[in-house]
């Protein structure tokens, strides 16, 4: 049966039905096709074998975060598919081999339950106590339940605070009352599928009868709630999320439930920390008759603000090349993490004498730096993060004030750097702007454009891309005689709010020609050939790469479309896909579909035109990214002739992998495909 739509295409629609038969067994023979075909080529299992290796690899950093004097950490191994939460003391976490206290054994429960339980994260009772809510997903949707959990009895509570499966946000106002944003039944959820309404739960109540507390309305993004646990600083906030870049926020007043107006732009980021309030502007802000930049991190008295002052202190103003990347508070600190021309620095500015002071942190001059606190209602002590693409990754430990660091952990080699190296450069693209990418490549590489090139992008959201190191892509690409390239497009946060809202909506293929000049300038230099070269992407680099597909098939050999947006008239009718809007423009506006239609891939592939092979991925699971767009996509280019591959994991949700053993398959594949096309 072939349905079509207003441009007369085949949308496929039933592939949008995620659990029906007919669509299942499509899925299911697309599967036994593409598995066929690459685990039976000679560096398949080998491989995979050496990526299961490394992701069950007991030498990984096992990152930790702090609560009442414990350190927390949820870990997977081959012994441990699913995972264990567990903790240790600080003294411990220094030894090579710190004694570990499972909290909860993620694979017991599963068993005990009969259910493909994944671990979606924890909430504690802070900063003191022993209750937290345990979120867990059927097999890696966004879509999880909630339970309350008692880390001092390492079991759920009996009667305790639980939620049903639904996008929920929960948080705590004390130790009987929770905040909680979830599907409350018909009308409670937004058109984007997140919660509108946000009530105050009290223990031992049913959930029907909690107290409004905000309600947004149906086409917003979502609501929530939370109460600032600082002590000496207890606030409750309450947040309206128009979409992915306009909010309103509210100070709540919990005797009476008022909500003031917290007078921020709707585009800017807002938060206290203890007697401040910290605003990050996406645009520029005209306010007590100054104007404050684009991408600045501003800084005032919160009770002053609330009284009318605009008298802020700028913790943080960008040039043409540094944006703010991360932001990291203390009990007395605050930790600014710069870009600086897609290169870490770290800033702290610390309250004195009724001001801000502020140091430059010794910090190595590497690749990407990543802070975090230790305990941020009690220390002054931080987490630092180190890596780049040749450096496996080192966890320190620093105090606010100065510049000793500590090695708590260190990655160990997974793959050989000895023999690459790392290059930035520029393309110019159409427009003239210049566009920065890293390159990992031998160092004694001729220039000869014969070598298999991958090139990476993403290109939305405000998302930048910055160096890492990856055992997988060390082993699965480097080793094999792989070059890497990174490219910092436009869509993305490398160079601030300017770099991602140049290539928002109406201006959204300047992201793509961005993508597309990093391709001809690889080539230029003699690195590669376009047979040769191969661009990955996922989710909104799953769009990138199909755009680049449709736009410029001539320039690539391969195309590993992961997870993606393709069909871009139907978008914002899946999942999650009107929350992004705001991003993409509305299909349903003329004005807006005119400019999509232009690049949109599934509108856009032909069956008269010679494209490069494609290798889609994606997840039954994905309740964000309906994996409807890559079926639909590789059902279209099969009908058309075109030779494409299609693999659908189960599970995963929108990593595409729930644990190490889906996540090995996943990558195995892909880099087998890309090795047998490109090399």
């Amino acid at each position: 049966m072939r349905e079509t739509n207003n441009d007369n295409r085949a949308p496929w629609l039933w592939l949008e039905d995620v659990d029906s038969d007919r669509a299942l067994d499509w899925v299911r023979e697309r599967n036994r096709e593409s598995e066929r075909e690459l685990t039976a080529l000679p560096g398949y299992a080998p491989l995979r074998a050496r990526l299961k290796t490394i992701l069950d690899s007991r030498d990984r950093i096992p990152y930790i975060g702090h609560h009442d004097g414990s350190f927390y950490n949820f870990w997977r191994d081959a012994d441990h598919e699913r995972g264990i939460w567990r903790r240790t003391l600080l003294t411990e976490y220094r030894k090579p081999l710190p004694a570990w206290e499972t909290v909860l054994d993620l694979d017991a429960l599963a068993r005990d339950e009969s259910e493909n339980w994944v671990w979606a994260g924890v909430t504690f009772l802070e900063p003191h106590g022993t209750r937290c809510l345990v979120s867990l997903s059927r097999g890696g949707g966004d879509a999880h339940v909630v339970r309350e959990f008692d880390v001092a009895t390492r079991a759920f509570v009996p009667e305790g605070f639980t939620l049903p499966e639904a996008k929920t946000s929960a948080g705590w106002i004390d130790a009987d009352t929770l905040f909680v944003a979830t599907d409350f039944g018909p009308d409670s959820m937004t058109a984007s599928g997140y919660p509108r309404i946000v009530k105050a739960w009290r223990r031992g109540t049913p959930l029907e009868d909690a107290t409004l507390v905000y309600a947004a309305q149906p086409d917003d993004l979502s609501a929530s709630a939370w109460q600032d646990p600082t002590p000496g600083f207890e606030r409750q906030f309450v947040l309206r999320q128009i979409d992915f870049y306009s909010s309103e926020l509210f100070l709540r007043d919990p005797a009476g439930g008022t909500l003031t107006p917290i007078d921020k732009p709707e585009d800017a980021n807002a938060f206290a920390l203890r007697d401040q309030l910290i605003v990050e502007l996406r645009s520029d802000w005209t306010t007590g008759g100054k104007t404050w930049p684009q991408g600045a991190l501003l800084a005032i008295g919160f009770d002053r603000f609330m009284e009318g002052s605009r008298d802020f202190d700028v913790l943080f103003e960008p040039s043409p090349t540094t944006s703010l990347d991360g932001i990291a508070a203390t009990r007395g600190s605050l930790f600014l993490t710069i870009l600086d021309n897609v290169k870490n620095r770290i800033v702290e500015w610390r309250r004195a004498e009724g001001g801000w002071r502020r140091r430059d942190v010794a910090a190595p001059a590497m690749g990407a730096l990543h802070v975090s606190a230790v305990d941020e209602y009690a220390s002054d002590q931080v987490f630092l993060t180190v890596t780049d693409f040749l450096t496996p990754s080192s966890l320190y430990l620093m105090e606010a004030g100065g510049d000793e660091r500590e090695v708590l952990k260190s990655m160990p080699a997974f793959f050989d750097a000895a023999p690459y190296a790392v290059s930035q450069f520029s393309a110019r693209s159409p427009d003239g702007t210049s566009v920065p990418y890293f390159v990992v490549m031998r160092k004694d590489a001729p220039l000869d454009g014969t070598h298999p090139t991958l090139l990476y992008g993403y290109g939305g959201f405000e998302v930048s891309l910055t160096p890492f190191y990856s055992g997988v892509t060390g082993e699965a690409w480097l080793a094999q005689g792989g070059v890497y390239v990174l490219a910092n497009i436009r869509g993305g946060g490398e160079f601030g709010p300017r770099w991602h809202q140049a290539a928002l909506k109406e201006n959204r293929q300047k992201a793509f020609d961005d993508f597309l000049a990093v391709a001809e300038d690889v080539i230029r230099r003699g690195i590669t050939r376009p047979r040769h070269l191969g661009i990955m992407g996922g989710s909104n680099g799953g769009l990138l790469v199909g755009a680049a597909l449709t736009q410029r098939p001539d320039l690539f050999g391969a195309v590993a479309c992961q997870v993606p947006l393709l069909d871009m008239r139907r978008y914002h009718e899946l999942l999650a896909g009107a929350s992004w809007i705001g991003e993409y423009g509305d299909p349903d506006e003329p004005d807006e579909w005119a400019y999509i239609a232009k690049y949109s891939p599934y509108q856009n592939v032909a069956a008269d035109k010679r494209y490069p092979r494609v290798l889609f991925t994606t997840s039954t699971r994905d309740d964000r990214v309906h994996p409807g767009h890559a079926r639909k996509m590789a059902a279209l280019m099969r009908e058309q002739g075109h030779d494409v591959l299609y693999w659908e994991n189960t599970e995963g949700g929108h990593a595409g992998a729930a644990n190490n053993e889906q996540t090995a398959t996943m990558w195995a594949l892909t880099y087998t495909f890309l090795l047998s096309q490109l090399k």
